[in-house]
């Protein structure tokens, strides 16, 4: 009778063991999945690069600029009076282009 009451505590005992042993496992692994997730997370919010181009209004006339710099690399002689009052409230907040083929189909757009 003493040996049964001796199985039978080995086995709950061991029965807890693997429970917890189970448990254990299973909340390591969703730490590191959760670690991975905020980590693609982090990395997706990260600062967007500043455009490479802005077009603005400067002088009265439309002017183009490159990242960094205060004077213009090009102006567009096109009276930014003609424009609608939307694209002058853009022109004066300035516009910004990431390639250069985005600059070239707006200035395209503008002056048609």
């Amino acid at each position: 009778m003493k040996k049964d009451i001796n199985k039978r505590v080995f086995y709950t005992f061991f029965a807890a063991l693997t429970i917890s042993g189970f448990i254990v496992i299973c909340t390591l692994g969703q730490s590191i999945h959760h670690e991975k997730v905020e980590s693609k997370i982090a990395a997706a919010v990260t600062e967007p690069a500043p455009p490479l181009y802005t077009v603005r209004e400067y002088n009265g006339k439309i002017a183009v600029f490159r990242l960094g710099r205060d004077d213009p690399y090009m102006t567009v002689d096109y009276e930014p009076m003609l424009l609608s009052e939307y694209d002058r409230t853009l022109l004066s907040e300035g516009i910004g282009f990431y390639t250069e083929k985005e600059l070239k189909i707006y200035l395209q757009d503008i002056s048609t």
